[in-house]
């Protein structure tokens, strides 16, 4: 076997591996970035929530009447 056509072959594997790790660590970085995304929309959605339902009590505490305009 020809050792040039060996040595050239690891050292495209090599390439290609380097390749895929630099790959990876990218989407681990975006995977990272887009969890503490999500985790700041739940805490604003949770939060819109609770104001949502402080509204809603209000509303029900408001009576039911014609305004003093009519």
């Amino acid at each position: 076997m020809d050792t040039g056509s060996t040595e050239d072959r690891i050292v495209s594997l090599e390439t290609r591996i380097a390749y895929l790790e630099d790959s990876i660590n990218k989407l681990q970085a975006v995977s990272i970035e887009h969890a503490t995304a999500l985790d700041h929309l739940k805490a604003e959605n949770r939060a819109i929530k609770s104001k949502f339902g402080e509204f809603e009590d209000m509303l029900q505490d408001m009576p039911d009447r014609r305004p003093p305009h009519y």
